[in-house]
């Protein structure tokens, strides 16, 4: 099965052509039916397309098609965007303790506030992230910030400082960043 999957309500006619030339396809391509699609939905693996003639309420990733006869061939170049834009939401958050991190809007969110950061906060960020432990300041000043002198600089110190009073004036969470005896680290 292709990680993409199409599903086609009340249009069997489109179904049974795209279906013939599903090797051809980037995407599988199902009816619809609603115990099918309930297993598709709660896969974290699948990305879906759900096309139809009526919008349905609380089904996501919808395209509507009530405009007839159909290029095919445009329909298909349509799909295919609709899938890139669908895996390159889905490659830019990451969920980060209770906080999703958008990394193209470069946003920190959680259930009820967004919080803008600036490209070197969201790369401390998911550098700290991905360490899995704690961070000494030269690693994050060469890491991040391409500084390689011995010269004594507080720059991490200071855009750390400022990013975790953002986060505690926003979020109020003092936490998320913490500084140990061996460097910064997410909690």
């Amino acid at each position: 099965m292709k990680n993409q999957c199409l599903i086609i309500n009340d249009n069997s006619i489109l179904y049974n052509v795209l279906k013939e030339i599903s090797d051809e396809l980037n995407f599988s391509v199902y009816k619809y039916f609603k115990k099918d699609f309930i297993k598709i939905e709660s896969s974290k693996e699948l990305n879906y397309l759900f096309l139809t003639k009526k919008e349905i309420p609380k089904i996501r990733n919808q395209i509507l098609i009530n405009k007839f006869p159909l290029n095919l061939f445009k329909l298909i170049e349509k799909l295919n965007i609709e899938f890139l834009k669908l895996k390159f939401e889905e490659q830019s958050e990451i969920k980060i303790s209770h906080y999703v991190f958008n990394l193209n809007s470069r946003e920190m969110k959680n259930q009820n506030y967004n919080l803008k950061l600036t490209e070197k906060e969201i790369s401390s960020i998911m550098f700290l992230f991905k360490a899995k432990q704690a961070v000494k300041v030269n690693e994050l000043q060469i890491k991040v910030w391409g500084y390689q002198s011995d010269l004594e600089t507080h720059t991490v110190e200071t855009h750390i400082y400022r990013l975790r009073k953002k986060i505690l004036n926003k979020f109020k969470d003092n936490n998320f960043i913490i500084s140990t005896a061996d460097g910064y680290q997410i909690k």
